[in-house]
């Protein structure tokens, strides 16, 4: 893998074509707009910004090499950035949490179908919730909902904070560092969580990007990567009202055998939602 080029040319275009080699070179999809990406954020503009540019001063060729270099080493563009679009939300992101991915909008969509009424008074629960991307979701969604976010990490939960407050959320989203939802007071409308569901032994497999970046405990599901849906079965009959959801991410191929947890804690399995590859993505459960 080469590192990022030095000395640095003048010529945008020519520094956008050498970097784009560099990130072919080392297997990064669409490396034409990660460098694109990488030169934006460097020249502090954006995409339609770039278009308008035709060198780079000193300080931000010198920015560029420097995110060019890290990007080579597999840091996630989000994590280089220190931000992400999640449903119509900008978030801040860390390496504290996982980097929300456009899957996980599945779960969104899922509710939205099946709590029609934008103006209910919902009381929200994410378990888990990193980001908080999911619940500021809802909340952006829902204008009279309130809820709250639980992590495990102080870190993540601060993020999720700054998030609520950066999406203009904070007085309706609360957010709580616990395990699971020690403390929490149901019971809850909804309940919604994207808990760690890779099997520990696949996690070596996992692109480079998130093998060596994001937070392995955010994804290791233990042995069979259904430890986190044990621990939400045992929980969430507790935590939802009656006729209350419970909307959870899904790993590939775990629809069958969490739908399976859910049913033996009384729980009924309202849908399997797929995603925009086909894989059954959201879990929605109702008490």
């Amino acid at each position: 893998m080469k590192d990022a080029m030095t000395p640095a040319p003048t010529n945008l275009r020519q520094m956008l074509h050498e970097a784009t080699q560099q990130l072919r070179a080392a297997n990064i999809e669409a490396p034409l707009r990660e460098a694109r990406l990488l030169a934006a954020h460097a020249a502090r503009t954006d995409l339609a910004g770039l278009l308008r540019i035709d060198t780079l001063d000193d300080a931000a060729q010198a920015r560029f090499a420097h995110v060019l270099s890290r990007r080579l080493h597999y840091e996630p563009m989000a994590y280089i950035t220190g931000q992400v679009g999640f449903w119509s939300l900008d978030l801040a992101v860390s390496p504290a949490t996982l980097i929300p991915r456009a899957d996980t909008e599945t779960l969104v969509e899922a509710v939205l179908d099946h709590l029609p009424d934008r103006n209910a008074l919902l009381r929200v629960l994410d378990i888990g919730t990193g980001t908080g991307c999911l619940l500021l979701a809802i909340l952006a969604e829902y204008p009279h909902a309130h809820g709250i976010g639980t992590d495990l990490n102080p870190q993540a939960a601060a993020l999720a904070r700054l998030n609520a407050t950066r999406t203009g959320l904070a007085t309706r989203g609360t957010m709580l560092c616990c395990n699971w939802a020690d403390g929490v007071k149901g019971p809850f409308d909804l309940v919604l969580s994207n808990p760690p569901y890779i099997p520990h032994g696949d996690l070596a497999t996992l692109m480079p990007d998130v093998v060596a970046h994001e937070p392995a405990r955010a994804l290791d599901g233990g042995p069979d990567g259904l430890i986190a849906y044990r621990a939400l079965a045992r929980i969430l009959p507790h935590l939802l009202a009656p006729g209350g959801l419970g909307v959870l991410e899904l790993g590939i191929g775990q629809d069958r055998s969490v739908s399976a947890l859910m049913r033996a804690a009384g729980l009924c399995v309202v849908e399997i939602r797929p995603d925009l590859g086909g894989i059954g993505r959201a879990l929605v459960v109702k008490k």
